[in-house]
């Protein structure tokens, strides 16, 4: 069943000029999802970026990082779809109510994100941890890849007796939430801080009355992207731009 999106023919129109532009895919790089492929991007830098704007873009199934949106342009793949969740529907599964009793100490605090050494070094550690070699951890990174954001940008933080668990970052609009990215200690992984974020993020939606909390990419077949699915209900994007 296909889902409300926003006005058919702003996205036509989008589309239209993204393609009009003749957009360069990025060189070839190893698939961070799927063993043995190749991944390739394409990008560009918006002057300007609004929610309802961003919500288009989402919906050609493009994200964003710092101020560039992106999607594949995989020779032969079109594996990385968009998956959002159905904020008002959503009921959490045995497993994920595990997590929200095992969390209940955790406190969480959202606000405008904001760059700090504490935050930092639990990022750079949360890389080393996942060993993918692909973003190197340093201080301009972190600065740039995740604080350099739209004034729609927030950033929701988790701590536990004073010590930062984790922290997401994410883009608000008023018909849907945007989960960017999410790092946490990895010392603290047993507690599931990833899917802690999700459930803090539906629950988000709701307080807004915003009925769509867009996960990012779903690859099927890909371990790290698994628990993505897990998420019900939820809806996928198809090639013909429908979601279902």
């Amino acid at each position: 069943m296909s889902g409300a999106s926003p006005p058919d023919a702003a996205r036509v129109r989008l589309a239209a000029l993204v393609d009009s532009l003749g957009l360069e895919p990025s060189a070839p790089s190893p698939c961070p999802y799927l063993p043995g492929r190749d991944s390739r991007l394409v990008a560009l830098r918006p002057e300007r970026l609004t929610p309802p704007f961003y919500r288009l873009f989402m919906d050609l199934n493009f994200r964003r990082l710092g101020a560039v949106v992106y999607r594949p342009a995989c020779e032969g793949c079109r594996e990385c779809r968009q998956l959002r969740v159905d904020a008002r529907r959503f009921r959490p599964s045995r497993t994920q109510r595990r997590c929200a009793k095992r969390n209940v100490d955790v406190a969480a605090e959202a606000g405008r994100p904001e760059a700090t050494e504490e935050k930092h070094e639990v990022y750079r550690r949360y890389l080393e941890a996942r060993h993918d070699g692909q973003m190197s951890g340093s201080w301009e990174e972190f600065r740039d890849f995740l604080h350099e954001a739209p004034h729609f940008t927030r950033e929701v933080v988790f701590r536990v007796g004073g010590r930062l668990v984790g922290a997401g970052i994410y883009d608000a609009g008023l018909e849907a939430l945007s989960a960017v990215y999410f790092y946490f200690d990895p010392e603290l992984s047993d507690r599931s801080p990833g899917t802690l974020n999700v459930l803090w993020l539906v629950e988000e939606c709701r307080r807004r009355d915003v009925p769509w909390l867009y996960l990012g990419y779903y690859v099927a077949g890909s371990p790290t992207m698994a628990y993505k699915a897990g998420f019900q209900p939820h809806q996928i994007l198809g090639d013909d731009g429908q979601w279902r």
